[in-house]
């Protein structure tokens, strides 16, 4: 069984294409919903482009409220995340090779092995569902684990069926003659 690694819940980065409330208290015209840009930057009244990308929404508050203070007396500012669309494209989870329709699809916890390979349409009738592999970024470095699909899928064997964390790559190669597999 491939190792969990242990994902702690990190404070939330702000990414392109979030969309992010920020709030100036009884100074509502300066408060607006604002979608991050490609280029990683806000536009807001009185301060002009802002960095927010890579920032926590606590950062992004304090950095907006010294902005504002050459403007406002004692501004208090905040920010939230309304719309996370760059977290759901870094926490995908994908299955690639001999599957219906490989596909990279959005990470909710709780996944299988099997919830993902179902997603996927099934195995084609091509697939060596005995060497399919789980490849996980264990402490910055790409591990690989074997996977016996054929035996999840046919015999009801669920040892096979692992949690599956954001990033895991589940790839299903070709059978080949040389092995006897066709």
């Amino acid at each position: 069984m491939p190792p969990a690694s242990e994902l702690e819940p990190e404070a939330y980065e702000i990414g392109v294409g979030d969309t992010v409330t920020v709030h100036v208290w009884r100074n509502p015209e300066l408060g607006q919903s604002i979608t991050v840009r490609p280029d990683g930057y806000i536009s807001l009244p009185l301060m002009g482009d802002v960095k927010a990308e890579g920032k926590r929404p606590e950062e992004l508050a304090s950095e907006i409220t010294l902005g504002l203070a050459d403007y406002i007396r004692t501004p208090e500012v905040t920010v939230m995340v309304t719309n996370p669309v760059s977290k759901e494209f870094r926490n995908r989870i994908r299955i690639t090779g001999q599957v219906m329709s490989p596909q990279s699809v959005a990470f909710q916890p709780g996944m299988t092995v099997l919830d993902l390979v179902l997603l996927a349409g099934g195995l084609t009738d091509f697939a060596a569902d005995g060497r399919a592999t789980l490849t996980r970024m264990i402490d910055g470095q790409y591990q690989s684990y074997s996977l016996d699909l054929g035996a999840m899928l046919k015999d009801g064997d669920m040892s096979a069926n692992h949690a599956l964390q954001p990033g895991d790559v589940i790839s299903v190669p070709r059978k080949q003659l040389f092995r006897g597999e066709l």
